[in-house]
């Protein structure tokens, strides 16, 4: 057994504040998942750039990350992105879909995404795990808190995925699709510091309102996520140990 390799396709430019304190999003992942003896590359699949089809093969698991468009948009990169995210499918490699990348797997299986009726989500969610040996294996409690941050959401999605999460505000938080496909519409990844500096950054682009943005913030210092939790379950995921 070699060692194991993972990729993270990069769905989002770096925010210059995420840059210089993590090493951009891709660091922000490698710091989660990352564990001795790994090999993780990067693809900036939002600016074209993909692993080669021969290449595909060579790696273990793929991680898709949040972005600031839409996973129901049909911009090209997205377009290639569905297409690989079909042949993961077939060749049921692990791949793990967060926020962005939970829609865009959701939507690659044939499943339904849109706009949330509810609107935006953002500060850390109380979700509710449903009934799944996942769960038991890991002992897990029945609900977990996790940052979120968006607008968009998965409504629908085929028969053979099981819903292992939702919360108040969404009905799909968490799926999985086989043993090979999971999504989760939160963050695990994020610390509260960096959904502080993108509520700035939301605001000053005007997708948000002031007084959202500063109750968003005065909610997100009274609580916590369950960081540690949802690291072991991306892990165990991701390297097959679920």
């Amino acid at each position: 057994m070699g060692s194991q390799k993972f990729a993270v396709l990069l769905c989002a430019d770096d925010s210059d504040y995420v840059k210089k304190i993590y090493g951009g999003y891709f660091g922000v992942f490698v710091r989660m998942l990352e564990e001795e003896g790994e090999t993780w590359d990067m693809f900036r699949v939002s600016n074209g750039q993909f692993p080669e089809d021969e290449k595909v093969g060579e790696y273990d698991g793929f991680v898709i990350t949040g972005s600031c468009n839409d996973a129901h948009g049909n911009d090209l990169w997205i377009c290639k992105l569905l297409n690989l995210l079909k042949k993961l499918n077939g060749m049921k490699k692990k791949v793990l879909g967060i926020c962005f990348g939970h829609q865009i797997l959701g939507r690659a299986l044939g499943g339904k995404i849109g706009r949330a009726s509810s609107g935006w989500d953002i500060g850390i969610t109380n979700i509710n795990l449903q009934p799944s040996k996942i769960f038991s294996s890991l002992k897990m409690p029945a609900s977990l808190s996790i940052i979120e941050c968006h607008r968009d959401e998965v409504w629908e999605l085929p028969p053979k995925a099981e819903v292992m999460a939702r919360s108040n505000k969404t009905g799909i938080e968490m799926f999985r699709y086989g043993d090979h496909f999971m999504g989760i519409q939160g963050h695990p990844e994020y610390t509260k510091d960096i959904l502080f500096n993108l509520i700035d950054r939301l605001l000053h682009r005007d997708l948000i309102e002031e007084s959202f943005a500063e109750e968003a913030k005065s909610k997100l210092e009274a609580n916590e996520p369950d960081k540690e939790a949802w690291k072991k379950l991306c892990i165990g995921f991701l390297k097959g140990r679920l």
